[in-house]
Parts: C-alpha cells; structure tokens; sequence
C-alpha cells in the first residue's frame, strides 16, 4: 500500500496589540514576515499579504519553504491563495525531489518556459490544472479543502459594527504518494 503524507499549507501567526495601539503580526515559521496594521481588520488583510510575499521571495530567492508548525492557542491561521498554494507545493516538491525545470518539461512535455512561468510566484496567469498536473508528475496529489469560518472577534474587544472576521476558506493539502 502506498504511503501518503499531508501537509495542509495553513501558517501559524500571531496578533498582538502594541504600547501604540497597532497590532503586530508575527509569523513563527518565516522570521523575516512581520508586518502591523491599525487595527485587527487591518491587520488581517496585512498578514494575509504578508504571508504571501514571504513564500514568494523564498520561492524566488531559492529557498527552502518551511512546513507549517502546529497551531499553538492564540495563535491564527493563514492559508496562501490557492494558485499561490499550488506554486508553494509544486517548487517544495521539486527541490525536495531534485526535479530541474527540464525535468519537469520533459515529464509534462512541455517547454521549460512553462515551468518557469509554473514556479514563477509573480506570475498570475497560471491555470490551477496546470499546476495541479506538475504536481502529479512530481508524485504529488493535491486537493483543495474548504474550512468553516469563524465569525466571532479574534482580539475581544475589536469588533466593528457589520464587519465580520474574515479568514481565507480554502486550504491546499498535498500528499506525496509513494
């Protein structure tokens, strides 16, 4: 039988209220992602963004992406877009496999300036299909899962009239087979 491991691309982060009133965000697993907000709404799109800047330059820089630790109490999750998410999985299964861009071309037959355009963090064009037949020609099954939202205020007190918390929904979770 085949042996299947999941990694639910979600990161831990932390909200906390500053001296100043500002709230910070701190993302454990990417010391280099921090950003602040005025207040927690804001702060949410923030750490959204944040997140997603800091997978791209890892991606970009050559870096590895680190799995996401367990989600510890006061902690948040983040999930990435699920194009995003995708890249994340698919550049993770390469380096982790050895897999060069020709090699990926070659099992996908396509030409490696499509895979480039594939693992390019920036680039926006690419089709969740595609990405989704890169990662099983790595050996990767990817699937994406929709999570229930919760509504309540994540600080207490900040809740603003007819504003809701809102939290991406969807998760990419990936399995190596094999």
């Amino acid at each position: 039988m085949a042996r299947t491991e999941e990694t639910i691309l979600a990161w831990p982060a932390t909200l906390t209220p500053d001296d100043e009133g500002r709230v910070q965000v701190r993302f454990p697993d990417f010391p280099e992602a921090l950003t602040d907000a005025a207040d927690e709404w804001e702060a949410l799109a923030e750490a959204a963004d944040c997140l997603a800047e800091a997978v791209a330059a890892r991606i970009a820089d050559g870096e590895d992406i680190p799995a996401p630790a367990p989600l510890r109490r006061g902690m948040l999750s983040f999930r990435l877009s699920p194009v995003l998410a995708y890249k994340a999985a698919l550049y993770s299964a390469m380096r982790r496999d050895g897999i060069s861009k020709s090699e990926l071309a070659r099992r996908l037959g396509v030409d490696e300036k499509d895979v480039r355009r594939l693992v390019d963090p920036r680039y926006r064009g690419s089709k969740v299909e595609k990405l989704h037949a890169a990662l099983e020609a790595c050996g990767v099954f990817a699937q994406i899962t929709f999570v229930d939202v919760d509504r309540e205020p994540l600080l207490g007190s900040a809740k603003k009239p007819g504003r809701e918390t809102i939290r991406p929904a969807t998760a990419i979770s990936s399995g190596r087979v094999g």
